[in-house]
């Protein structure tokens, strides 16, 4: 699923892409950036309501190239400016995070396995 159809989905705004033909087929949920950096995840997208620096540099680690921010939390400058760094595609969306991982789930992306 490329990035502008999980931005459809999400119903949110996305704000950078720079490949938005790239296919993800695997979706994260989670506010613990601790728990992200346990997996090296390739064509996964990072579904969060942490809005902060840190979960760029998260993203960055651990190869993961395109983050959701739900609950309508709006990224900064400075948050944005080191995604476009970073090729990380970024979507604000007003949806919950439960609400945004069950929609891309029922559109077949499927959770990580550890």
């Amino acid at each position: 699923m490329n990035v502008d159809r999980i931005n459809e989905i999400v119903s949110g705004e996305l704000l950078f892409a720079q490949d938005s033909f790239h296919r993800y087929v695997s979706a994260f949920a989670s506010d613990l950036m601790s728990d992200v950096l346990r997996y090296y995840m390739e064509n996964t997208l990072l579904i969060t309501g942490l809005c902060a620096l840190q979960v760029i540099r998260t993203a960055e680690i651990s190869n993961i190239s395109c983050i959701i921010f739900a609950r309508g939390k709006r990224v900064s400058g400075e948050m944005l400016q080191l995604a476009k760094e970073n090729n990380i595609a970024i979507i604000e969306s007003g949806l919950t995070v439960f609400e945004i991982a069950g929609r891309l789930y029922q559109n077949g992306l499927q959770p990580v396995v550890g």
